[in-house]
C-alpha cells in the first residue's frame, strides 16, 4: 500500500493505493467519529463486493446499512438522491454517521453530495472501484450531480475523510471503463508533468494490458498531480481549472448525446483532442503535438473524434458549463505538452474551425 496526503490543514486526508485494501476495514475504521456507516453502491457492484467489504466492517464493530442504486450516469439527478435522503432516514442516520461511496464517479458524486447536505453535512468516505474514480472523481471533494441543461451544474465542495483505491477492483472493470479512466490519467500529464505524458507514451499498452505495475504508478502519479493541485487551491479559483483540460467540449458532449451515451472519460478524450487542435490553430503548439496527444488516445482505445451536434449545440451546452465566466466561455489550452492555461479569448470562427463547422455568426 502506498499513501498519499491531500494536504488541506485540519481537513488533510489520505489517499491509500494498494491491492486487497477492501479488507482492510482498520483503514476506515480508525476515520468513523461513530460505529455506524451507511455504504452507497450500486446495483453492478453490489454482488461484487458489498457482503465482503460489509462484513470486513462488522468484523471491526462497525454497524453498517447498505444503499444499493441503478448503475449509470443517467442516474445522477435529484430522483435519486432523494432516494439516498429516503434511505438514511429511515434508518435513522445521525449526524455522525459516515457515508461510505463504494462505486465508481457516479456513486462518489451522489454519496459525496449527500453527505455534504444531509443534515447539514455527514462525514463521507470514497472507497473508488473504477480507475477513472480512483486517479480523479474520488479526490479533491467535488460532488454533485446533472442537470439536463450541463454535467454537475448542482454539488458542493465537500472533502472526504479519506480515499481507499483497491486496485483489485480493477480486475472486474469493462475494458471501455479502464480506458475511460486512462483518458483522465492522460491529462494529467498533458496539463503539468511532461515526464509523466512521456511515460504514459511508452507505455500505455501496458495500462491496456492492466498490468500491475504500470497501473500502480498511473493510479499515484495522477493521484500525486491531483492532491498536489487541490492542495493549492481547493474551490478552484485558478490552478484547479486546469485539470478541465478537455472538460469544456466534453461535458457538451455528454449532455448534447444524453448522460450515458458516451462515458465520461470518452468524451473528455474527445474533448481533448479538440482542445490540442484548437491550442494549434491559436499558434500555441505544433501539428506533431496535436498529432501525438491524438495517436496516444487512440492507442488508449479512446475515441478522438467529437460528434457532429452543430455549432450552435456547442456553443449553447458550453455556455452552461460552470467555467463560465460573465458570460464567456474559458477554455484550457496547451502551451506546450506538459503545460496548460486558461483561456477567455477564443474567436467564435476559431473554435467553429475545430469543429468542423462554419461559425454560427461568420
Amino acid at each position: 500500500m502506498h499513501t498519499l496526503t491531500v494536504a488541506l490543514a485540519d481537513r488533510s486526508y489520505p489517499i491509500h493505493v494498494g491491492a486487497g485494501l477492501l479488507s482492510r476495514a482498520e483503514l476506515i475504521a480508525e476515520k468513523l467519529p461513530q460505529r455506524r456507516a451507511a455504504i452507497i453502491t450500486n446495483s453492478t457492484l453490489a454482488p461484487l463486493y458489498l457482503a465482503p467489504f460489509r462484513a470486513a466492517l462488522e468484523s471491526h464493530g462497525i454497524d453498517a446499512v447498505s444503499i444499493v442504486l441503478p448503475d449509470g450516469e443517467v442516474y445522477k439527478n435529484w430522483e435519486i438522491l432523494n432516494k439516498i435522503f429516503d434511505a438514511l432516514l429511515e434508518h435513522r442516520c445521525e449526524r455522525k454517521t459516515t457515508l461510505i461511496a463504494l462505486g465508481g464517479g457516479v456513486i462518489g458524486d451522489l454519496a459525496g453530495f449527500a453527505a455534504a447536505v444531509y443534515q447539514r453535512g455527514v462525514p463521507f468516505i470514497q472507497v473508488p472501484t473504477t480507475l477513472l474514480a480512483q486517479v480523479d472523481s474520488a479526490v479533491g471533494g467535488k460532488t454533485g450531480i446533472n442537470h439536463a441543461l450541463g454535467k454537475n451544474m448542482i454539488g458542493a465542495f465537500y472533502q472526504p475523510l479519506a480515499v481507499i483505491a483497491d486496485t483489485d477492483t480493477l480486475s472486474t472493470l469493462p475494458d471501455r471503463e479502464l480506458a475511460a479512466g486512462v483518458a483522465e490519467v492522460i491529462k494529467y500529464g498533458l496539463i503539468r508533468d511532461a515526464a509523466f505524458f512521456d511515460w504514459l507514451e511508452k507505455n500505455i499498452g501496458r495500462l491496456t494490458a492492466r498490468e500491475p505495475e504500470a497501473l500502480a504508478h498511473a493510479i499515484e502519479c495522477s493521484c500525486r498531480n491531483k492532491a498536489e493541485i487541490v492542495a493549492l487551491d481547493e474551490r478552484e479559483t485558478s490552478v484547479r481549472a486546469l485539470l478541465n483540460f478537455g472538460h469544456t467540449f466534453g461535458h457538451a458532449i455528454e449532455a448534447g448525446l444524453g448522460y450515458g451515451t458516451w462515458l465520461h472519460g470518452e468524451a473528455v478524450a474527445a474533448g481533448m483532442v479538440l482542445a490540442a487542435k484548437l491550442s494549434h490553430r491559436m499558434g500555441l503548439i505544433a501539428r506533431e503535438d496535436v498529432a501525438l496527444v491524438t495517436d496516444v488516445l487512440g492507442r488508449a482505445r479512446l475515441p478522438v473524434a467529437a460528434p457532429d451536434l452543430g455549432i450552435d449545440r456547442y456553443l449553447d451546452l458550453m455556455g452552461h458549463d460552470k467555467k463560465v465566466e460573465e458570460g464567456r466561455i474559458r477554455f484550457i489550452l496547451l502551451k506546450r505538452i506538459g503545460e496548460a492555461f486558461v483561456s477567455n479569448g477564443v474567436p467564435e470562427t476559431e473554435l467553429a474551425g475545430v469543429l468542423g463547422m462554419r461559425a454560427a455568426h461568420a
